[in-house]
């Protein structure tokens, strides 16, 4: 009786190895869920949609608009739920990917990695850094940027000295650079001494990319990373419309309205950065260095992802709040956020349609 039990835990215990090795060898995605993409791509190629939050996203799965998958409604893979479904009959795969570049980075080149995108809609709120515009328009950007790459000087240097690994061309010094006693309050222009921080400059540098059109490893570099012209172009097809100008409260009733009904703006530039910005300084000096309308924390990270795996992509962004203050709204991004995602969703909602009339009418997808 002895031998017959240690057999049977000898043979489970080859089971349970057998097991955890066929596993490895799966790597990180299961058997299961790869058959579960492999049959998702049968309904491709698909427009890949990327929301950064919940708020931006519920809206849209709660909008006539998008209609679930019947077959393969959602697959879930290294914590991101992929969602599958129509919208004015493209077919669509939607994914959340939280807060910040890194995030949105992962999220972006895990949704192209698995699934056949023939390009990416992009949407959110976002502060902003323009004041011709107001809480409520919706921005679209011809370019991105990342402004939170930097190489951060030495106290005691200036514009003239090379910054480290400079000659490598790891870094440059051809962006510009932010100055930290230029903001010095109480500065005495007489006499720069008084004023100088040991903070220095911090020098905006470009990404390394690695375009999967290019030889493996070696690198080029990107800062201003252009949207799908195509898209760009489409989008202006979107501009009269009409969106609400006034927050509703849960009764329906109205509680607060803009100055005037918001718009759909096509924009200059857009910057992104692992930062909340909530401060008129740097709000202003970004803006007048880099000409940023939109400022927010994922778009450059998709721009990139998006721009290294010659995808097509665009966009959306609904401005929530003048960053740093000074509007004459109340200016808190929490009081406007229901509206300015609403306008985002609605916006996003509008374009990918279009996206399907355009090929039917024989326009090029690709960047």
């Amino acid at each position: 009786m002895a031998g017959v039990r240690q057999q049977l835990i000898i043979a489970g215990v080859v089971a349970v190895a057998v097991a955890l090795m066929a596993t490895a060898a799966e790597g990180f995605i299961s058997k299961k869920t790869w058959a579960a993409v492999r049959r998702a791509n049968r309904d491709g190629p698909f427009v890949g949609l990327v929301v950064p939050n919940t708020y931006e996203m519920v809206p849209v799965l709660n909008s006539p608009s998008f209609k679930a998958s019947k077959g393969v409604p959602n697959i879930d893979v290294q914590g991101r739920r992929f969602r599958f479904g129509t919208i004015g009959g493209q077919n669509v795969v939607m994914v959340m990917t939280g807060l910040s570049m890194l995030n949105a980075g992962l999220t972006t080149q895990l949704l192209l990695s698995l699934f056949r995108v023939k390009g990416i809609v992009h949407w959110g709120i976002a502060g902003n850094a323009n004041e011709d515009l107001q809480i409520g328009d919706v921005t679209i950007p011809e370019y991105w940027a990342h402004l939170s790459l930097w190489n951060w000087q030495r106290a005691g240097l200036g514009k003239d000295n090379e910054l480290p690994l400079e000659s490598a061309g790891d870094y440059t010094r051809d962006l510009g650079f932010l100055n930290f006693s230029d903001y010095t309050v109480g500065q005495a222009a007489t006499n720069p001494e008084l004023s100088a921080n040991k903070l220095n400059s911090i020098w905006y540098q470009p990404e390394e990319i690695f375009p999967a059109s290019g030889e493996p490893e070696e690198r080029r570099h990107a800062f201003w990373v252009p949207a799908s012209a195509p898209y760009y172009a489409l989008a202006a097809k979107l501009e009269g419309m009409k969106l609400p100008q006034c927050v509703k409260n849960n009764n329906g009733t109205t509680d607060k309205c803009l100055p005037r009904a918001p718009r759909v703006a096509r924009v200059a530039r857009g910057c992104s950065a692992n930062v909340f910005l909530d401060n008129a300084a740097y709000r202003q000096f970004i803006r007048a260095k880099f000409g940023c309308t939109p400022v927010e924390m994922e778009s450059a990270a998709v721009a990139l992802v998006a721009y290294q795996q010659g995808v097509p992509f665009l966009t959306i962004r609904s401005l929530s709040d003048l960053a740093g203050g000074g509007s004459a709204l109340g200016n808190e991004a929490g009081e406007f956020i229901g509206i300015a995602a609403q306008n985002a969703v609605d916006v996003m909602l509008r374009f990918v349609p279009l996206l399907g009339e355009e090929e039917s009418g024989g326009v090029a997808e690709d960047v």
